[in-house]
């Protein structure tokens, strides 16, 4: 992404004159933190980003939040690239949750805007086709205005043949929401089949409800990463993440560099998952 120095904020410029006097350092920085990823245990083949901090980002500079917005978008592809790198399989990006619809509607209009100028970039994105990758969007879109419906659904329609990697890009995601949807879609389908309640109580099955989620298919994230500085997992996944191992990092979204995400992938491979064993 390059940035035009003119009319930036003090703040930023310095920014951008410290990366450029230390990104030959952090390049050999990289380097190491790949050769110790390749020669190191299985990575993880699900991987889950909460992209948080956009806001916080822009204000800490002297921005306007949309314009931290812009920049988180495109850290994404950036990051999409680190994940093709190391041939990470399965990626599911948060991007914007069910409790972000009451933020102020000039944000939300904005946000919305941005999708689909995300989405009709992505689509042009010789990367996606090169590698095959499927992009879905996760979560409830329906109250998205109709030019961020439409390119969404274009995307995910002109990329649903394809297999090299699944990306889940969670918009109008809610984790208490998606378990609900999953309960009353089995349910539904339960009573299409003329299963009683009482029935439907005694058999059921967690497996059950887990076809049911938007992740059904793939599997469960192994690793999930949230930036800003947050502690928690604001109902990430909630279901599939019973058994995932969580790295934190204080990077704001659009501050997050390479060497922070092959560092977060490293501390995972150094870790003994024992599954509640």
């Amino acid at each position: 992404m390059s940035i035009s120095v003119r009319g930036l904020p003090a703040a930023k410029r310095a920014i951008n004159t410290w990366n450029d006097l230390t990104r030959p350092l952090y390049w050999l920085y990289e380097q190491r933190l790949l050769r110790e990823i390749h020669s190191g245990s299985t990575r993880p083949r699900h991987i889950g980003i909460i992209m948080d901090g956009n806001r916080r980002f822009a204000k800490s500079i002297g921005l306007d939040v949309h314009k931290g917005h812009d920049y988180g978008a495109d850290k994404a592809h950036e990051v999409l690239d680190w994940c093709l790198e190391l041939d990470i399989r399965h990626v599911t990006l948060w991007g914007f949750s069910t409790e972000n619809r009451g933020r102020s509607p000039e944000e939300v209009a904005h946000l919305y805007h941005l999708f689909a100028l995300q989405a009709r970039e992505l689509l042009k994105d010789s990367r996606l086709h090169d590698n095959g990758v499927r992009v879905r969007v996760i979560g409830d879109i329906e109250d998205f205005t109709a030019e961020a419906k439409d390119a969404l659904r274009t995307m995910e329609e002109a990329t649903s043949n394809y297999d090299g990697m699944n990306l889940n890009i969670a918009l109008g995601y809610g984790g208490r929401e998606e378990i609900l949807t999953a309960v009353k879609s089995l349910l539904k389908e339960k009573a299409e089949l003329g299963t009683n309640l009482e029935r439907i109580a005694s058999t059921l099955e967690a497996d059950e409800i887990g076809r049911h989620l938007y992740t059904a298919g793939m599997p469960d994230p192994d690793f999930v990463i949230r930036t800003s500085g947050e502690v928690r997992l604001s109902g990430f996944l909630l279901w599939q993440t019973a058994y995932s191992e969580f790295y934190f990092c204080d990077a704001f979204w659009p501050e997050f560099r390479k060497v922070d995400f092959l560092r977060a992938v490293r501390s995972f491979q150094q870790r003994q998952r024992r599954f509640g064993k």
